[in-house]
């Protein structure tokens, strides 16, 4: 079964997270290149993540994948790019993470 909710910030719809068989997927907008590792919120219906990696060989995708498995607790080996390896808006899918944990992180930041 697959269930998809909107994470809602002051009553406008942020970002869409599916949850389904113990896994969470959601959109991320990277920006590579950045002066930090961070995550920075919501922007345009996405994750925003600063990464301080460049795109080039699949390292901002590496550290895309690390970021977001240190900030939630799971192994890295959970977290997978399902779409959009080689674009800056990418579809990610973590493995035993539930989707209060991914709101936390958005709230946190």
């Amino acid at each position: 079964m697959c269930r998809g909710a909107w994470y809602r910030a002051q009553d406008r719809i942020v970002i869409e997270i599916k949850e389904r068989e113990e896994k969470v997927s959601f959109a991320v907008r990277v920006a590579p290149r950045a002066r930090r590792d961070a995550i920075e919120g919501e922007y345009q219906g996405a994750l925003k993540v600063r990464l301080t990696a460049p795109p080039a060989e699949g390292r901002a995708n590496d550290a895309l994948r690390r970021l977001l498995a240190e900030r939630l607790n799971a192994p890295v080996s959970a977290v997978r790019i399902v779409a959009g390896e080689k674009s800056r808006i990418k579809r990610v899918e973590i493995a035993g993470v539930t989707r209060k944990q991914v709101i936390a992180l958005l709230a946190s930041e």
